[in-house]
């Protein structure tokens, strides 16, 4: 079964609002490994909308199951990452304009940046995954600059309204995988998963990871972080693909 990464940023968010010390994503961090998640995920942002230094330290010092930190390729990011040493470092474009991370990194365009950012990130340690569009280019690209793994961007399966769309966009999916796997790289995926539409992806043969936030997040004001994250197994072990 795909292993599951729980996104805290949001938590974040709700405390930023309001400047205090609640809720704390270090906390949501505990519960989500108690109810079952194979790694936390974190989007150390250059402008600290939502995660915070304090927030990054703690999380390295507490999480038991894989630290996966989001990063733009900016060398004061890169530096913060190389001295924290998170189990994993995800490269994602970055706007200050942007609500969410949106669209996948311009690996192509951006290769000299990206590859001596990885250079350096695996220098410390880290596995190096890119999130990229399920595009061909993108995929070959992210091999070549030295990433282990690629997060592939789920946003145009997500945002799809019609079952031609859907069927499109999962097609593009499936042929990443198959291109992802070809070119040496681990597979992982996400953005815009929910409850509602995790099944049809989480059937695709080949991803080994899905990290998600926001829908666990908005479902934990009801029901708990920690039963959140266990509904959200409870569907990925449903549709693991069988054989």
């Amino acid at each position: 079964m795909a292993e599951l990464g729980v996104n805290i940023d949001h938590v974040a968010t709700v405390r930023q609002a309001r400047r205090t010390d609640e809720p704390d994503p270090v906390w949501a961090a505990a519960e989500a490994e108690l109810g079952g998640a194979d790694g936390i995920t974190f989007h150390l942002r250059e402008d600290r909308r939502h995660i915070q230094d304090r927030d990054a330290r703690l999380l390295k010092e507490t999480v038991g199951v894989k630290l996966n930190m989001e990063m733009a390729i900016a060398p004061a990011i890169v530096r913060i990452a190389c001295e924290l040493k998170p189990d994993q470092c995800t490269l994602v474009p970055e706007k200050r304009e942007e609500v969410t991370t949106e669209g996948g990194l311009d690996v192509v365009r951006l290769r000299r940046r990206v590859a001596r950012a990885v250079g350096r990130l695996r220098d410390a340690g880290a596995v190096t995954s890119a999130f990229i569009e399920p595009d061909a280019e993108q995929i070959r690209a992210s091999a070549a600059c030295g990433f282990e793994a690629i997060e592939l961007w789920t946003g145009g399966y997500a945002h799809a309204r019609t079952p031609r769309t859907v069927e499109r966009e999962l097609r593009r999916l499936a042929d990443a995988i198959a291109l992802g796997h070809d070119c040496g790289l681990i597979v992982h995926g996400g953005h815009g998963l929910t409850y509602r539409n995790v099944g049809p992806v989480a059937s695709l043969p080949g991803f080994v990871e899905f990290n998600i936030g926001h829908s666990i997040i908005s479902r934990a004001v009801y029901v708990g972080v920690r039963e959140a994250v266990r509904q959200m197994k409870e569907l990925l072990v449903r549709f693991w693909p069988a054989g």
